[in-house]
């Protein structure tokens, strides 16, 4: 977006706000037509600001803002409801797709599926499903960000064969184990199932971790998880 515009009734995701003067807020959203963006809440942070109600994560929002630059001006929020609240893992889980859409997803490159990703993912965090919310949501951010998992060939163009050990090579693909030094050790079965976004076998899951993990760590470039360190302390993701 370029020049001064006004944008109104844009569906949206809060995923950080930081304190900006000692009445505003600088928020970090995630908006369905318009990518992720930086707006000023002014007055946000006052007692009686009507926001204070309103801008609150892993909640469906509507917004209006206008302005240029990097950081446009916040006119107008709703929220829409219609989510469970977060809450434990789930809410835990939820600051990690947070944190990698803040690290991975340039500003204001709309991702129309991706964002209803998140908002499915956030639906099952809610209802428990965590694991599979998390490793459904990695794939899909990867696969909007150029990045996508080759599932069903592995790099050599053969079909994956379920009973068969493969390594899963950055950038290249699945290789078999026998011809492969490096990557993460999966099953041909687990490659498949992820392919069919299937993850009811605990071995597609126990597989899939590391296999996201490597792959993350090498687009993120260095850059550490913060939610991460947190959940080598409680629990792991």
């Amino acid at each position: 977006m370029t020049g001064k515009q006004r944008i109104d009734g844009a569906a949206a995701f809060l995923l950080h706000s930081y304190p900006f003067s000692e009445t505003s807020l600088i928020l970090e959203i995630f908006a369905r037509e318009h990518g992720r963006l930086a707006l000023l809440a002014r007055g946000a942070r006052r007692p009686r600001s009507a926001l204070r109600g309103v801008l609150h994560a892993f909640q469906p929002l509507e917004l209006a803002w206008f302005g240029g630059g990097e950081v446009k001006t916040l006119a107008r929020a709703e929220w829409l409801g219609g989510l469970p609240l977060l809450v434990g893992s789930g809410l835990l889980v939820g600051y990690y797709l947070n944190e990698l859409l803040m690290k991975l997803l340039p500003r204001e490159d709309p991702h129309v599926a991706l964002f209803d990703a998140y908002g499915s993912a956030l639906g099952d965090l809610a209802r428990g499903t965590i694991e599979a919310a998390a490793r459904r949501f990695e794939k899909i951010l990867l696969r909007e960000l150029g990045y996508g998992l080759r599932l069903e060939h592995d790099a050599q163009g053969q079909p994956i064969e379920p009973r068969r050990s493969y390594r899963y090579q950055v950038e290249r693909g699945a290789l078999p184990a026998e011809e492969a030094g490096s990557g993460p050790c999966v099953s041909g079965q687990t490659l498949l199932d992820l392919a069919e976004d299937n993850y009811a076998d605990p071995r597609t899951l126990a597989e899939a971790k590391p296999l996201m993990r490597t792959l993350l760590a090498h687009y993120l470039e260095g850059q550490p998880l913060q939610t991460r360190r947190v959940f080598i302390d409680l629990q792991d993701i």
